[in-house]
Parts: structure tokens; sequence; C-alpha cells
């Protein structure tokens, strides 16, 4: 069957156990684009199996990453996608009869079908989640922020109904540790913009996240799986907070230290 003029961008970083499978199922693509964060595994290796255009470079700021990794393709239209994702056989399906036609939109979301183990979280706001993920790069970029960047659209955006298929914790452990590190990055960018937040403050919005996953978006009908993701939502506000707390309390010891200098009974 004839390719599809599309390039399928992928991001890694030590992903010897998902990039095989998530570029198997980019191989309609007739470019496949791999940015490869300075692995220690064998990622590089197992995706020189499938495309021959794998680079290499250091991430720094998520945005900028991003943008960088797009500016490689060679094709106009882009589709982003994760090493833990795979495209759907429905959505490539979309994705071809589309790119023949007639684009009406300058970008496109696509549904998120995301797993914890073999968990699909299907409430909770998790489901169907869209994100743009396909996209004209002449019209298209990421803010450089580090975490959760914005995107930035020259033009109108549709929405596609097929999915990607996001396998991204392999358990509720690998969860737990993903939530400690995002919320690490998050006390980060409010430390940087010096964020006016105070513990009520804090309180009320984790309250409001988890009261909306759990009831309103129907997280409990998905038993405990949809507790621990509107838990983790909540948890996710406390946890930033507390770290940014101790970022403004070091830092202003740290500048105290400056200003006292040495006593003078000191050498």
């Amino acid at each position: 069957m004839e390719k599809v003029r599309i390039s399928i961008v992928v991001i890694t970083k030590n992903e010897e156990d998902n990039i095989a499978l998530c570029l198997k199922s980019a191989q309609f693509a007739d470019e496949i684009v791999v940015l490869d964060d300075n692995s220690t595994d064998k990622t590089i290796e197992i995706a020189k199996r499938y495309t021959d255009k794998v680079f290499t470079r250091k991430m720094d700021i998520e945005g900028r990453h991003r943008n960088y990794a797009y500016s490689l393709a060679r094709n106009t239209w882009v589709l982003s996608l994760d090493a833990d994702e795979r495209i759907s056989p429905e959505l490539a399906e979309v994705l071809r009869a589309l790119l023949y036609s007639k684009m009406e939109h300058k970008a496109y979301t696509i549904p998120i079908k995301t797993y914890i183990g073999k968990r699909w979280i299907r409430y909770a706001g998790w489901y169907p989640a869209p994100k743009v993920r396909l996209f004209d790069k002449s019209c298209f970029k990421y803010e450089e922020a580090e975490v959760h960047p914005r995107v930035f659209i020259d033009g109108t955006c549709g929405h596609l109904k097929s999915d990607i298929v996001h396998y991204s914790y392999k358990d509720y452990h690998d969860f737990l540790i993903s939530l400690n590190n995002q919320t690490t990055l998050e006390a980060k960018k409010w430390f940087k913009e010096r964020r006016p937040v105070n513990f009520i403050k804090m309180k009320r919005k984790a309250a409001s996240r988890f009261l909306k996953a759990y009831v309103q978006k129907g997280g409990f009908k998905d038993g405990l799986l949809g507790y621990v993701v509107s838990w983790a939502g909540a948890t996710y506000q406390f946890m930033s907070y507390i770290k940014y707390k101790e970022m403004l309390e070091n830092a202003k010891e740290g500048q105290g230290a400056r200003v006292q200098g040495p006593g003078k009974n000191e050498k």
C-alpha cells in the first residue's frame, strides 16, 4: 500500500521496551523521525531498524526540544507521537483519508486512550482528553516551557475521533514515580515565576480537582483506578506546593547567608 505523505516525529529517552511497537504503528507514513535524548539503553539501535532518521539531542526545555524535533521533518504535516504511544489502525485509516483530501484546518486534536498497566482510564477526565498532535509545522509551535508547554497555532483547529493509544505507566508504582517527577518540574516553573500561591488556595484547588474528576467527570465509575487518578490530580497540587515552598525557603536562606557574610572574628 502507498505510503502517506506525513512525518511521524517521536521523542525518546531510554524507551527500548516501547519504541519498536510505537514505530511499527507508524509504518504507513513515508517518514519517521526519532529525536533521542542520549539514551543509554538500546533505544537508538532499535529505532534504526525502522527509520534512518534518528537524531540525538540533549533535552533542555521540553517545548524547545519538541520544536527542534519537528524542524527535522521534511513533510509539511507532522504527527507528534511519544515512544509509549501507538497509532491505532482506525486512526491510521483516518489519517490516510484526511491527508489525501483538502485539509480544512492547520491542526487537529486526537483522543488519547491512556492505560496504567492493562487498565484503561475511561473516566475522571482522562478520556477522550484530546490533544493537538497533527499539524502543519509551519503554523505550529510549542511554548518553550519545561512542563506542560502550551501550543500556539496560526489557524483553526479541527478534531479527529480515532485514538492514539497511550501505554503511559507500567503499573501504579510507575504512575506515582511520574507524579513525583512532574510535580518537581511544576514547582520549578512556579519558582521561576515566583507564583503567588498560599496554603488555603492550594487546599481549595486540590479539593476542587478531586471532586471534579471523581464526581463530575465520573471517576467513581472506574472503581479504585478512578479514585487513584482523581486523588493524584489533587495530590499534584499539594506536592507541587510543598516543593515550591521548599525552593523559596532554600533561596531565602541562601540569600541571607550571602548578605550576612563572615563574622568579624572570622577570617
